[in-house]
């Protein structure tokens, strides 16, 4: 039963890994960077809500 935990602990440290390493390349990917410009200038627009 322990071996099986131990186990599951590396399945999911890899796996969480894995997801990170994806995040971080979808983030730095070219065909994203003119939506996330985009999105990092939505707090400096002006409303045009009096």
């Amino acid at each position: 039963m322990s071996n099986l935990i131990t186990d599951l602990r590396v399945i999911a440290t890899l796996l969480s890994f894995a997801v990170f390493i994806g995040i971080v390349i979808w983030t730095y990917s070219r065909k994203n960077e003119g939506r996330f410009d985009e999105a990092a200038h939505l707090p400096f627009e002006e409303d045009s809500q009096p």
